[in-house]
């Protein structure tokens, strides 16, 4: 059974331990999310929960989406769509939709992965973007931060896909695994977790029960 959240980072800071010393977390705004939609493999080849997160007003919304809203919620000046996504489970012919899923559907003490779109940090060159040590700095030569060789001679005569070169660096989707719940705050709809996760502060996240225990 995998059902997770849609949230938002809040930011990080640093709580105390049983032990005295103190540790950083991150504040997660996690939910409430709604059921807007249950896939199953019968209708549409796979199991799946769509769900809204946010609320955005009607007027913004387009037709098609406003009319499915409006058979679940009915009319309203606004509605919990302002992100959509989708979350596999095998449950979801249990869900109804405009059920509502809340941060309680974690524990204090569990593993989560948490997905999220990383900083954008424009183009970059190879050093910032791949860690390349770069060349010598002084004694005549000219080959600070350039990449070096990007490929052989007559054979194979071409740069190979993947190679590592400057270009775009960031905004791209992560997913950090294994992280420990530290503290779950129902009332607030916040959870705390151990370490830091992708993405700027106000950024969309996606919690999920962890697939895999770290070893």
């Amino acid at each position: 059974m995998m059902i997770g959240l849609i949230g938002r980072k809040l930011g990080m800071t640093q709580i105390p331990t049983k032990d005295g010393s103190m540790t950083a977390v991150t504040v997660i705004e996690a939910g409430p999310c709604y059921v807007l939609q249950g896939k199953t493999t019968e209708r549409d080849g796979y199991n799946a929960l769509k769900l809204g997160f946010g609320e955005i007003k009607a007027r913004k919304l387009n037709k098609p989406i406003l009319g499915e809203l409006k058979k679940i919620f009915g009319e309203r000046e606004s509605y919990p769509a302002l992100v959509i996504k989708e979350i596999r489970t095998e449950d979801a012919q249990n869900f109804k939709p405009g059920q509502e899923l809340k941060v309680d559907i974690f524990q204090e003490g569990e593993k989560i992965d948490v997905t999220g779109i990383s900083k954008g940090k424009g183009f970059q060159g190879v050093m910032k973007r791949w860690g390349f040590s770069g060349g010598p700095k002084s004694h005549g030569s000219k080959f600070h931060r350039r990449p070096g060789s990007i490929g052989q001679h007559t054979e194979p005569a071409r740069v190979w896909k993947g190679k590592k070169m400057p270009g775009h660096a960031g905004m791209k989707r992560v997913t950090v695994k294994n992280l420990e719940i530290v503290k779950i705050y129902p009332e607030k709809n916040l959870v705390l977790v151990k370490g830091a996760i992708p993405g700027p502060n106000g950024g969309i996240v996606v919690l999920k029960k962890a697939k895999e225990r770290s070893k």
